[in-house]
Formats: structure tokens, C-alpha cells, sequence
């Protein structure tokens, strides 16, 4: 284990609405190390964004209010910090950079990408513009897309949707940023981006000493590049640990679920993948017992009458597990 860089404890953050309280993340703890990798994956809807969004301080307010918890960088609570403080806005882009789902909606359509990037290096870097436009045309250098002079010239619209990815990452590696947060940073790109953004990402981690933390659905892309995963469902981790553990020894019904649905090379021609039955919950609706009741095959009356398990070790190890059962011999 390194130095902690960034500890979010017992955060909660709610979206009040019509139809009542969205309790889209309901007590979030988890750590993320200098020098390391972590993801947190799940479903759509399950509270992985609006967890990064509350450290950001990035959450629309009304009608969503972070309620509760720290957020402590650096043994510093973010929370403090008003959301338009000018603590709060150092903290972005020159500690936390934030790389959203769709590059194309971050970047502005009518400036070119060396002006944008040139005006974020500028707020957070004393520098001048020329030597601004040097570390932006080195940022894209880095970030590995070719001619970087001349990519600084371009619109967004003449880039790939890869080229937008890797210029939008270029921000953080040109504002020497601590932690960057990636959410779902493979939407929209092909298989082939895909491992390509993965692989720059990783660069820059064993380059710069980045921390990095990926917010995906998919399980099956980050397992060969986290060093930890959690796994969230209806706003609450319900399983955490080293990768390895998470692949071959899952201890919650919904982490097999995720495991079973990622399509494998070696499966048979026509062999059919998985699927996790039924729907995520209501957030507005949450019960008393464990949220994943209804959709988990290993459920009994135990897991309805009792209130939602608290996080237990599993082993030794890091490893936790939010659930009544101990279900780690049929990982396999």
C-alpha cells in the first residue's frame, strides 16, 4: 500500500425530486493510492458519476445536494471548499482533472483545441502563451497523437473521436495533474480506440506518477489495467478488492453477474452470454434489505428480513463484501 492520495468517507448525495429523495450515492467510502489505478464499475444508474461529480463539487444544485461525508485530498476535506471557491477551483484541473464521457461535448466546437488548451494550462500554470501553446503542443506529444503543432490548429470537428479523447486527457498531463478521473472514457469508440485510450492512460501513470481512476460498466476493460476495483450497485459499494481477487474470487451475487456477461475469445461459436435478470432498483424507492434481493439468484428469506449488510473482510485480505452470504465457492 502507497500514500493515500485521495479518501472519500460516507458520502451521500441525494436528488430531490417530484417523485422524492434520489439517494444516488448512500455512504461511498473508498481510497485511491499515488501511483495507482483503481475502477469503479456497475451498472448505469448506479451512482459511479454523481459519486465523482459530488468530489468534484460538479453536482447541479437544486436539485441534487451532496448531504454528508469527506473528501479528503491529500488529508485536505474538499467539502469545505464552497463549490465556486477559489480553493475549489484550483483543486480542478491542477490537482483533479475530470475527462466526462463525450469528449466532443467538452470541447468547444468553435475554438481550436490549442486556444482551449492553451487557456486551461494558462489559469492553472503561471506561463506565458507562447510557452503556454509549447506545453500544450508537448501535452498532445505526450498523450501520443502525431504532429502535435499541427493537431494544436484543429477543431474538434476535424478530430477522431480518439484524437477528442486523447486531447481532452492532454489537459490533465499539461496541468501536471494528481488524480485523473475518467468516466466511461471509452464511450462511442471502437474496440481498437478503446485499448488505445487504455493504453495512453496507463503511460501516464508509469510516466508522470498520475493516479488514475476509471468509471466504467465494463468490467472486462479494466481488469488487465486496475490494480484495485470496486464494484457499486444501487449507490453502495457492495464489493471491493485487488483485481486479481475481484476475477477469481468474487463474493457478491452481483460481481458474478458482471463477470458471467463479459464476452470471452475462447467461448464456443453461439454460446450465449448471461445476462443479470430484471432491473436496477428505484433510488427514490430504496428497501430496508439489500437492494440486489430481487435479482439475485442465491437470495434467501434471510437476505429480505434482515437490514442491508454492512461491509464485511473476506480472508485476510483487502478484499470487503456488502452481502449475508458467503457464496465465495461458487466463483467458480
Amino acid at each position: 500500500m502507497g500514500k493515500k492520495l485521495l479518501e472519500v468517507k460516507d458520502l451521500h448525495t441525494s436528488f430531490f425530486t417530484a417523485n422524492g429523495e434520489v439517494k444516488s450515492v448512500n455512504g461511498v467510502s473508498y481510497y485511491i493510492d499515488e501511483h495507482e489505478i483503481v475502477a469503479v464499475v456497475g451498472e448505469s444508474g448506479c451512482g459511479k458519476s454523481v459519486t465523482q461529480m459530488s468530489v468534484m463539487q460538479l453536482v447541479q444544485s437544486p436539485p441534487g445536494k451532496i448531504k454528508s461525508g469527506e473528501v479528503l485530498l491529500e488529508n485536505k476535506n474538499l467539502l469545505e471548499y464552497g463549490p465556486r471557491s477559489k480553493e475549489m477551483q484550483a483543486v480542478r484541473g491542477a490537482q483533479i482533472a475530470m475527462i466526462f464521457q463525450e469528449p466532443m461535448t467538452s470541447l468547444e466546437p468553435v475554438y481550436t483545441v490549442g486556444n482551449q488548451l492553451c487557456e486551461v494550462i494558462r489559469k492553472h500554470r503561471k506561463c506565458t502563451k507562447k510557452e503556454a501553446w509549447q506545453i500544450g503542443v508537448q501535452a498532445l506529444a505526450d498523450v501520443g497523437i502525431p504532429d502535435p503543432e499541427s493537431r494544436m490548429k484543429n477543431y474538434p470537428f476535424e478530430m477522431s473521436g480518439g484524437m477528442r479523447q486523447r486531447a481532452m486527457i492532454a489537459t490533465a498531463v499539461a496541468c501536471q495533474s494528481k488524480l485523473i478521473i475518467c468516466d466511461e472514457p471509452t464511450t462511442a469508440l471502437d474496440v481498437t480506440t478503446q485499448a488505445q485510450v487504455m493504453e495512453v492512460l496507463q503511460s501516464l501513470v508509469d510516466k508522470f506518477g498520475t493516479s488514475l481512476l476509471i468509471v466504467t460498466h465494463n468490467l472486462g476493460l479494466v481488469t488487465r489495467y486496475a490494480d484495485r476495483i470496486y464494484v457499486m450497485y444501487a449507490g453502495r459499494i457492495v464489493e471491493s478488492g485487488t483485481t486479481e481477487e475481484i476475477i477469481t474470487k468474487p463474493c457478491h451475487p452481483y460481481t458474478l453477474g458482471l463477470l458471467a456477461s463479459v464476452p470471452l475469445l475462447e467461448e464456443t461459436d453461439g454460446e450465449r452470454l448471461v445476462p443479470i435478470d430484471g432491473a436496477p432498483p428505484n433510488l427514490a424507492k430504496l428497501p430496508d434489505y439489500c437492494s440486489f434481493y430481487p435479482r439475485c439468484p442465491y437470495a434467501c428469506e434471510k437476505c429480505k428480513n434482515k437490514p442491508v449488510p454492512e461491509l464485511r473482510k473476506v480472508g485476510n485480505t483487502e478484499h470487503y463484501v456488502r452481502c449475508h452470504l458467503d457464496i465465495g465457492g461458487n466463483a467458480q
